[in-house]
């Protein structure tokens, strides 16, 4: 009873209740002890949330937009926070940091090293962005960075030298989902690049030194080494693996557990290991808006170059010189990329392209 008179004194002191009104309420001791721990932290966790929210406003001193930052939160004072971000429990934010306008780190993320983040970036639970290593990690407006991503750490490249600059540039509105890896580049004359508009699923791997277009969709456990060159509009199915070096071009398709390890044209289709060609990627053409005439010249110029009808037309070379002097094939502009994506695998250096059926001659 003695403690209880105590925590009622304590209660009617901070609160402003008279004896009437505390009379009226009901005397559990559990209850008495959830008040007062109430209000004698209230004013303590309200003062450094204050605190911490004020000094991250940077350039927003008239408080229209503040940022929020949760106490727990490890946010280094040399951080620049935009308007409107919203950091919650237990992130991490690093000294050289830059945070766009509006960007949200979900609870347990982290942005370490030289890193911007563009405007409307979502970082979920887990994901790490950024590593303390010489150099610097750009990423664009409005992207989602997946539970447990890793984007731009040091690469896994036996060829890297400690101590020197890599970098990593991210476009706009890519969406790269949980436990994708995406590594920062090997040399300091180089770059890992991703460009806009991806769709990069659970667990793929972009390693050192990769370029990426737009508009591509990788889906599970789509595997890129070193090097590898991705166009726009490429599509891969699930648990697929790219040779270092190797080219994707754009608006190609590749079958699911595929091993690449020479390149691939545009517009066709590969499946297998090792990947071989099996055609055009005719649906994914017409879902990409070509019309029933470039489509229908593309297969023409497919079966002139591999699956010719009689000897007399030669090698590839020949077969390709062949197109291109075509009367009507060599107007359709899809077809002439079509034929320069083949000429440019076949030069000295480059991997040459994935095998194509062999042809019986009749």
């Amino acid at each position: 009873m003695i403690i209880l008179g105590r925590v009622k004194h304590i209660i009617l002191k901070h609160t402003g209740a008279n004896a009437t009104h505390f009379q009226k309420m009901a005397v559990s001791p559990l209850r008495l002890r959830r008040q007062l721990a109430v209000h004698l932290l209230r004013p303590l966790y309200g003062h450094r949330l204050s605190t911490l929210s004020h000094a991250c406003k940077d350039d927003n001193d008239d408080g229209t937009n503040p940022s929020f930052i949760h106490p727990t939160s490890v946010v280094h004072p040399d951080a620049i926070i935009g308007q409107g971000v919203s950091i919650g429990p237990f992130c991490t934010v690093g000294s050289s940091v830059m945070l766009g306008n509006h960007c949200k780190l979900h609870p347990g993320s982290h942005v370490f090293g030289n890193t911007k983040l563009g405007d409307k970036c979502i970082l979920m639970s887990g994901a790490v962005v950024g590593d303390n290593i010489p150099g610097k990690t750009i990423i664009g407006c409005n992207n989602v960075i997946g539970h447990h991503a890793v984007v731009g750490i040091k690469c896994q490249d036996m060829k890297y030298k400690s101590g020197n600059e890599c970098f990593l540039q991210v476009g706009d509105n890519n969406e790269i989902r949980e436990h994708v890896s995406i590594h920062r580049s090997s040399k300091p004359c180089d770059r890992t690049v991703i460009g806009d508009n991806n769709l990069i699923m659970g667990s793929c791997h972009i390693a050192h030194d990769c370029k990426v277009g737009s508009n591509n969709i990788f889906a599970n456990n789509t595997l890129l080494a070193g090097h590898v060159l991705v166009e726009d509009h490429a599509h891969t199915a699930g648990a697929i693996v790219v040779h270092q070096f190797c080219n994707i071009g754009s608006f190609c398709f590749i079958g699911g557990g595929s091993v690449v390890s020479q390149d691939v044209p545009k517009y066709t289709m590969v499946a297998g290991d090792r990947a071989e060609l099996r055609g055009l990627n005719l649906e994914g053409l017409r879902r990409s808006g070509f019309s029933v005439s470039e489509i229908r010249s593309l297969r023409a110029a497919y079966r002139k170059i591999f699956m010719p009808t009689n000897a007399s037309l030669g090698g590839i070379e020949d077969r390709l010189a062949d197109v291109e002097c075509h009367k009507d094939l060599s107007l359709v502009p899809a077809v002439l990329s079509f034929v320069q994506s083949i000429r440019e695998s076949l030069k000295e250096g480059r991997r040459g392209i994935c095998k194509f059926r062999s042809w019986s001659f009749s």
